[in-house]
């Protein structure tokens, strides 16, 4: 990544206040090596039921493409070599080279990789960041678009008799989740709602003002243009 890059690379994706966050929060003292069988698993899945992904990105074999969920205390780095592609989970990119980095919330990362939205809208709202070589990142960003990934449904595929208790497990689990979330939602509103009113507040106030100090200024250029 260029100088350039890395200098953009540098500029922060807010994480929301969500669940996820307070996850992160109860995850960040643990070792990055002890996440790393999930993150094995996670690649297993998708070599056996999307190859096309890695497929696509096979004319990068040298590429190191940067994950970087905002709200959890890791980093992920994909290498995706045809032959032995890797996953690997890190504390952050200290060391490493990245030729492509994918930033943003652990929530708008699984919906692009499952295609429920829109990865040109999410980049143009910053709601998801993508920089470094341009031809990887279109590449990365071509692979997940075509691959109709489902997550549930690529790991119950893996358990067999599990599966069903699995789906049932999901489905409690993303309605907690959505509870939380909701739970939480309500408290940052009651939080920052009247902060983000009086900012308004203050936003119109010097507006006017602004305003005020225009008519002036014209007033006394006028006055001056007669004397």
């Amino acid at each position: 990544m260029s100088p350039q890059d890395r200098e953009r690379s540098s500029r922060p994706v807010d994480p929301p206040f969500s669940p996820v966050l307070l996850a992160g929060l109860a995850l960040a003292p643990v070792p990055p090596r002890l996440l790393q069988p999930l993150f094995d698993a996670i690649l297993a899945v998708v070599r056996r039921r999307h190859p096309d992904i890695l497929d696509r990105l096979a004319p990068y074999p040298e590429a190191v493409i940067g994950i970087d969920p905002v709200d959890l205390p890791f980093v992920l780095l994909l290498e995706p070599a045809p032959e032995r592609p890797r996953l690997t989970v890190c504390r952050d990119f200290a060391g490493a080279e990245t030729s492509a980095l994918i930033r943003g919330p652990l929530a708008m990362l699984f919906a692009l990789a499952e295609g429920r939205i829109d990865g040109d809208a999410a980049f143009f709202s910053r709601q998801l960041v993508f920089e470094g070589d341009t031809e990887v990142v279109l590449a990365l960003r071509n692979a997940v678009d075509g691959a109709g990934i489902d997550l549930e449904a690529d790991f119950a595929a893996t358990l067999g008799p599990l599966a069903r208790p699995l789906r049932h497990l999901v489905g409690v689990g993303s309605w907690v989740f959505g509870r939380l979330a909701r739970d939480m939602d309500l408290v940052r509103s009651a939080l920052l709602g009247p902060a983000l009113r009086g900012a308004d507040a203050q936003s119109a106030r010097l507006g006017e003002l602004e305003e005020e100090i225009g008519t002036l200024r014209r007033s006394l250029r006028h006055r001056e243009s007669r004397a």
